[in-house]
């Protein structure tokens, strides 16, 4: 079957799901941080609580059901009951006026179900969104893109990438997550409502072959054209669901087609994957993630080094920091063991209450972006002692001045699932740029700290210069945006590779140009 055909076939199944989900206008952000994802545990383990009592309460009311039911059943069963003894037909006439209508209407069932249902509307204001459930499937289609992911592979809890008949294991799970069928089918109505077939087709594939598994083997009739399949996998759906309305209405739509047009024979289509006009770059951004970080080996190249630094400032004499120069044009350098353990933690709690989500430059507005996923808080120094000392050290190690207005608050930024930030420049490039609002020129310098570990995945892509730095816990990212000149550096475009596995946190320190005039002097040459 071809992937139009099977595209039309496959779409029958979406006629067992009519209709979006209550609250689909709302918006929610929970997706777009693993810290608000993970403070989505609360409310499910408050309404665990409410189904474990909603539980005890219905069990109780089913033995006394079943003790209802075996009583009668005896009675039935003894051929020599004589109705004739005035305490059986008067028990049998209770039985049958109140007994059995308590049974249908039981209100202690309906005491149950409405204690559960309270409960659930107390804690329903927590609760992730409809547009949660499709930022989360968005993300594992865009795992799926940029790692080449294998979908029944994803769906089995495994993390494979998969080129031609090569198959490489890109994360081995300590306990395997699988996907049930109305997982896979919730991610390829996703992708169908957006029109992204190229999506669409295998996830909902996944979900016709686990729910095949479900419920048994049952061949199709007809394996050959669109409509002919249609109908084939309407009518196998129909016997999971004969009341499903809307299936049978299509079987006699897709019986009338063909009966009008036995023949019919539909050209095949070629479902592409869908073209992204803002990333021109995709290509080369895909395969620096891939690698998981690409960085050029030292003894490939002499010029660069790794050393204690201290820059000749008195705040470093006592514990330099260890540098490693990860590239010269543009000249990255990685500061390992910046922070310690005990500060990326202090810093993460910090930012945590005022998570809101990550927003880019749209002429003079800030917008949420689909290229943008994470949620970020900015930090004064004046929020804790800490927040000065890092300031000190950041100055200390390279030179300038990060005061403000000279530099910006420290931003700290947590990405949601696969959480990412495509192809970007740190500095601005137009002259409406917000960023100028500050008064105090361009960014000249970007300084990142990464706050946690990742267990796959999430590495800082330099396009152009074509390297990758994986996530390294507790270490500094420092490059120039900037030439001495002022110019901005193109090869500092840049990106944050989606998180496959992990809870990525950074914190970013975006120094300005003014401040910086005798710290870092004006060139005339653009090599500078």
């Amino acid at each position: 079957m071809g992937p139009a055909a099977g595209l039309v076939a496959l779409l029958a199944v979406l006629a067992l799901r009519a209709g979006d989900p209550s609250g689909a206008a709302a918006r929610g952000d929970t997706f777009s941080a693993l810290t608000s994802v993970a403070r989505a545990l609360a409310p499910e383990r408050r309404l665990l609580g409410l189904l474990r009592r909603y539980l005890r309460g219905e069990e109780a009311r089913l033995r006394d059901l079943t003790r209802f039911y075996d009583k009668v059943l005896s009675l039935h069963e003894d051929s020599a009951t004589p109705v004739s003894n005035p305490l059986l037909a008067f028990t049998l006439i209770k039985r049958l006026q109140s007994d059995w209508r308590n049974v249908v209407h039981s209100l202690e069932a309906s005491e149950n179900i409405r204690a559960l249902k309270d409960g659930y509307e107390k804690v329903e204001q927590d609760l992730p969104a409809f547009e949660d459930v499709e930022g989360a499937a968005r993300a594992l289609m865009r795992l799926q893109d940029v790692y080449m992911l294998n979908v029944k592979g994803l769906a089995r809890g495994v993390f494979q990438r998969v080129a031609g008949s090569a198959v490489t294991d890109l994360y081995s799970p300590r306990r395997l997550f699988s996907l049930t069928a109305d997982d896979c089918f919730q991610v390829g109505k996703v992708a169908y409502d957006m029109g992204d077939y190229y999506h669409a087709i295998p996830w909902l594939e996944e979900a016709v072959s686990l729910f095949r598994g479900s419920y048994g083997e049952w061949k199709t009739e007809d394996e050959a054209g669109n409509v002919s399949c249609a109908l084939s996998l309407s009518r196998e759906f129909l016997l999971y669901s004969p009341d499903n309305k809307r299936m049978a209405r299509n079987v006699l739509k897709y019986e009338k087609l063909l009966a009008e047009s036995p023949n019919q024979v539909v050209a095949e289509a070629v479902i592409q994957r869908p073209n992204v006009p803002h990333l021109q770059t995709r290509d080369t951004y895909e395969g620096l993630c891939q690698t998981l970080g690409s960085q050029p080996i030292h003894y490939q190249i002499p010029s660069l080094y790794c050393s204690y630094e201290t820059n000749s400032s008195p705040y470093l004499l006592l514990q330099p920091i260890r540098k490693e120069v990860i590239h010269l044009e543009p000249y990255v350098v990685l500061y390992h063991d910046f922070v310690s353990d005990m500060e990326a933690q202090k810093i993460r709690g910090l930012a945590e209450p005022w998570l809101q989500r990550s927003v880019v430059a749209s002429g003079e507005k800030q917008l949420p972006v689909e290229y943008r996923i994470s949620k970020s808080a900015w930090l004064k120094d004046t929020v804790d002692p800490l927040l000065v000392n890092l300031d000190h050290r950041i100055g200390a190690l390279t030179g300038l001045d990060v005061q403000p207005p000279y530099a910006e608050y420290l931003q700290v930024v947590n990405y949601g699932i696969g959480g990412h930030y495509e192809p970007h420049f740190d500095h601005a490039t137009s002259p409406t740029s917000p960023l100028y609002r500050m008064k105090s020129g361009n960014r000249v310098a970007t300084f990142m700290i990464y706050l946690s570990s990742v267990e796959a995945g999430g590495a800082t892509a330099f396009i152009y210069a074509n390297f990758s730095v994986p996530v390294v816990k507790n270490a500094a990212l420092f490059w120039w945006n900037l030439h001495r000149s002022g110019e901005g550096d193109g090869d500092t475009l840049h990106a944050g590779c989606p998180v496959l596995v992990g809870d990525k946190w950074v914190a970013n320190k975006w120094i300005h140009e003014y401040g910086q005039e005798f710290r870092r002097p004006c060139s005339s040459s653009p090599k500078d």
